[in-house]
């Protein structure tokens, strides 16, 4: 990184230690709010939790490394193969999909996910435009795959569901758009201009905040969705 500048080196520093304490900080809290929803959503919940718990491990170690002149992004894709699977089934879990139906999405989507941060590393770490284009082109029709079928679903639930849960799955659906979009945008921030500390800073404060929104954030979304559905869940009983 020693083509930024001092202030760019600064921003992505604080950046990246910000992050780490969002996810260990969403740790701790959703750690506290496994019991405040019905015992079939608590799972869900604990995803979450695992998924931030994860996530702040690896953001320790980039921020660490970071600190003393290295960018290791192994790290995130370490991170994201782990989570983006796990960010799948807590999503699955919440919604009160059928059992059958969800451990045939499961089946398909986790390995969409793993494929796609499969394919995305070779090009992340590589010096050629060249390929990065072709992996960039290749993890994109996995994305595009696992985006369309979530989506889907969330649109399913939401048509089932009133009230506050069909509020809280919207909110959701708008989380999960919204941010995932950002990850192939920033991915090829190096393709326009590999000496560029510009890009590159945006595009390490653009991963940052994505991985926040999309972990903490949507975690957040989880955790509304199942509270709703446990209120819903008393009135009827």
């Amino acid at each position: 990184m020693e083509f930024l500048s001092s202030n760019q080196h600064t921003l992505v520093y604080n950046v990246l230690s910000f992050g780490t304490a969002v996810m260990f900080g969403a740790f701790v809290y959703f750690l506290t709010q496994i019991k405040s929803v019905r015992e079939e959503y608590r799972s869900g919940v604990a995803v979450s939790a695992v998924v931030v718990g994860i996530a702040g491990y690896h953001y320790y170690r980039i921020w660490s490394g970071f600190s003393v002149g290295e960018m290791n992004e192994g790290y995130r894709y370490a991170d994201w193969l782990i989570t983006v699977p796990l960010l799948i089934v807590e999503l699955l879990i919440v919604l009160g999909v059928a059992s059958a139906l969800r451990k045939n999405l499961m089946w398909k989507l986790v390995p969409a996910s793993i494929l796609m941060i499969g394919l995305g590393y070779p090009g992340e770490i590589s010096n050629s435009t060249g390929t990065k284009w072709v992996f960039w082109i290749m993890a994109i029709i996995p994305f595009v795959y696992i985006l369309y079928v979530l989506y889907g679903q969330l649109q399913e639930a939401q048509k089932r569901e009133t009230g506050a849960v069909a509020t809280s799955i919207k909110n959701a659906t708008l989380v999960l758009l919204s941010t995932w979009c950002v990850y192939p945008i920033a991915y090829l921030f190096p393709i326009f201009d590999a000496e560029s500390g510009t890009l590159e800073t945006l595009r390490q404060v653009g991963y940052t905040f994505a991985d926040i929104t999309a972990k903490g954030l949507y975690g957040l979304m989880i955790l509304s969705i199942a509270k709703a559905r446990s209120t819903e869940s008393k009135s009827s009983s």
